[in-house]
């Protein structure tokens, strides 16, 4: 079964034959502190540290994050398992300017106040209602439970930072945008 791409405008029909191979690798959210980011990054969503890299001459440190199945190889030597991270599709990388976490005043823009930009990242979960329960019981702050608003069956969470994560059940919108 091939797939085409919906038709809209301003979308190319057939990706040009050196765009073969491409994967989207990551998305990068800068993040105040990173032991609580990591906690709630793994511990609620779920995700595995893959990689983290500092840049001393520069003040920084990312730390490269998925979800991976359970059987999955990860190389053990960090040139192999960097190069590896660099391989793997739906990572999310978060960044930490070295002296964030000791201001208290410090606050990265959500993306959400005005001026709005940046809006999301998501997380499909098996079952919404499970995974409700689960961030009530770790006291996660909700933007939208998937009863509230026009559009139902939709939660959207915030991260340590604020950022917002949409959470979806991929069966319960089948309808949506219909």
């Amino acid at each position: 079964m091939s797939f085409s791409s919906e038709q809209q405008p301003g979308v190319c029909a057939e990706p040009a034959a050196p765009t073969r191979g491409f994967v989207f690798n990551h998305s990068m959210l800068r993040v105040k502190d990173p032991t609580r980011a990591l906690d709630f990054y793994t511990r609620v969503m779920g995700l595995r540290l893959l990689r983290k890299l500092d840049f001393p001459e520069m003040g920084f440190s990312l730390y490269f994050l998925a979800h991976l199945p359970a059987d999955q190889a990860v190389p053990e030597e960090a040139g192999e398992r960097t190069a590896w991270t660099f391989a793997q599709r739906g990572v999310l990388e978060l960044t930490h300017n070295w002296g964030t976490e000791s201001d208290p005043d410090f606050k990265y823009h959500d993306g959400n106040a005005q001026p709005q930009g940046f809006g999301h990242i998501c997380f499909s979960v098996p079952e919404l209602d499970a995974a409700v329960a689960w961030f009530d019981e770790h006291q996660v702050v909700f933007v939208k439970r998937p009863d509230q608003g026009k559009m139902k069956d939709v939660a959207f969470i915030k991260d340590p930072d604020g950022y917002w994560i949409e959470i979806v059940e991929p069966g319960r919108l089948k309808a949506l945008g219909r």
